[in-house]
């Protein structure tokens, strides 16, 4: 059943998506109930604006049509009555296009979109009516005249179609009138040839019909892309604006929060170096004994409690100025394994009065690190320590530095204690974080320990990998990564001149750089 539910984070990703699909849902029903062919009122108007710009941008055509079928049209009927035609003809059309052009000149307007749908299917249906004039009295019913009427009619019914692709009530009221009047035409002359051509007036009128159906339903997928886009466009700009008013937030509050640790770090620092004083003074008893020996333990809690609240209170800074970027790296030439045979001996007592006993396991002959050793020993120190207090007693624990496969150097810190559940690992890992063994164990803390020694290994380029099994033990693997390793150069030849004073280089090492170790190949 577990699988079944979805996680709090598979919630928040979809929380948009199903907000999206809602709004999408009640726009289109709203639309449908107020357009008028079915799709959105903006979308009528779009592909009425699109008939519009089709005539126009066309209107040459549709005159040299006219013009040409009106010479041919001299063939088969009296001159007069061509050029009469003809000028009907482009009257129609001339009217159109002033039409089209005075809609193109109004503001967008979605409630006349209807009149002038109407406007323009009767212009339409006027100008198949005309063509209707000269296609049906031809003179003759010969094989010829047949022939040229079926592709005049088809012709006009292609150009039709295609210029009223978007309005699809226009393209039919146009090029119906002219197919019907050629069928029947041609099935009123009775012979089976005349069957034929009728049979082929209506397929081509159905085939155009489709063919304008489909570039409608094209032109309407890709205004609703259009719109899609310019929605989903409008949701990353207030996305964006939404995004940008938290971070001014944040960085306000971030501001706000290091200028609160300052001041308060000045005002806890300053009673407690007064607490710390005094305590050590009774604890020590300089102005002598004290008359009730309990005093002399009081004293040493007092002292104790302070040395704790001054160090979660620069634990607290420390985490503070690496969450907000302003921890500096003091980087010097140092030896990782010194740090570690410090840090083993400044624990060791303590490590000693719980009966654990702590193994050294160096590589010997490792060069220096380029790093900041205060935090580097901050590191060992907080995960040495960590390690001694979830030891049980009479445990185990293992101190290892090494060469990494890569070249360069790595830290272990691994016990034999109660170690982490693995889902509990992302937890320790993060802010002021504890596991439940750290909950039910006498010494906690304040959950820093861990985050600052990752954030400090990673501000060296290193890698910080926790492993733990629950009853097994926890190891803590630390690497620096090969840039961080220091090689001197060879020495210099006999005879060869002495190093300049105003050089940089020091006498002792000709040189120090970042580069790999070129003899790793002697590490693990």
């Amino acid at each position: 059943m577990s699988d079944l539910v979805p996680s709090p984070a598979d919630a928040a990703a979809a929380a948009p998506r199903t907000r999206r699909a809602a709004a999408q849902r009640v726009r289109e029903a709203r639309d449908r109930l107020i357009s008028t062919s079915g799709t959105r009122p903006a979308f009528d108007y779009e592909l009425l604006r699109q008939y519009a710009q089709t005539r126009m941008s066309a209107s040459l055509v549709v005159v040299l049509l006219v013009i040409s079928t009106g010479a041919l049209s001299s063939l088969w009927m009296p001159l007069l009555n061509a050029g009469l035609w003809t000028c009907g003809m482009l009257a129609i059309h001339a009217a159109v296009i002033r039409l089209c052009a005075k809609f193109l000149k109004q503001p967008s307007n979605p409630a006349t979109t209807r009149r002038w749908r109407r406007r323009f299917v009767l212009f339409d249906l006027i100008y198949g009516l005309a063509w209707t004039i000269i296609l049906v009295h031809p003179s003759g019913a010969d094989a010829v005249s047949s022939t040229l009427m079926l592709f005049v009619m088809m012709l006009v019914v292609a150009v039709s179609s295609m210029l009223a692709a978007t309005q699809p009530i226009a393209a039919f009221a146009s090029t119906i009138p002219v197919t019907a009047a050629i069928a029947v035409n041609f099935v009123l002359r009775g012979s089976f040839n005349d069957y034929v051509l009728a049979a082929l007036a209506v397929t081509a009128e159905c085939y155009f019909g489709l063919l304008a159906h489909r570039l409608h339903s094209t032109t309407l997928a890709t205004l609703e892309a259009r719109a899609e886009k310019d929605a989903l466009i409008g949701e990353l700009e207030q996305a964006k604006a939404i995004s940008d008013e938290a971070r001014h937030r944040a960085e306000s509050a971030n501001i706000s929060k290091s200028r609160f640790l300052a001041q308060m770090s000045h005002e806890l620092r300053t009673p407690l170096n007064a607490i710390l004083g005094f305590s050590e003074v009774m604890k020590s008893e300089i102005f002598g004994p004290h008359a009730i020996p309990a005093y002399k333990d009081y004293s040493a809690d007092i002292h104790n409690s302070g040395v704790h609240l001054l160090n979660l209170i620069n634990e607290i800074l420390d985490l503070s100025r690496i969450e907000a970027g302003r921890y500096e790296l003091n980087e010097e030439p140092f030896s990782l394994v010194h740090v570690v045979a410090d840090c083993h001996h400044l624990l060791k007592l303590r490590a000693s009065s719980r009966g654990i006993t702590i193994h050294e396991m160096f590589e010997q002959d490792m060069p220096k690190l380029w790093g900041d050793e205060r935090a580097t020993r901050q590191v060992v120190l907080n995960l040495l320590s960590n390690s001694i207090k979830f030891t049980p007693r009479g445990g185990e624990i293992w101190l290892k530095a090494g060469w990494t496969a890569s070249g360069g150097q790595y830290l272990s810190v691994k016990d034999n204690g109660s170690g982490i559940p693995e889902d509990e690992i992302p937890i320790v890992l993060a802010s002021f974080g504890q596991g439940s063994n750290s909950i039910k164990s006498a010494e906690q803390g304040a959950g820093l320990g861990l985050p600052i020694a990752k954030s400090l290994i990673d501000m060296h380029g290193g890698t910080f990998t926790l492993k733990s099994k629950l009853r097994i033990g926890t190891e803590v693997i630390v690497t620096f990564p090969p840039e961080r390793v220091m090689a001197a150069l060879a020495p210099l030849p006999e005879g060869a001149p002495p190093l300049q004073p105003d050089r940089p280089e020091p006498t002792e090492v000709a040189r120090l750089r970042r580069s790999p170790i070129v003899n790793a190949g002697t590490g693990s």
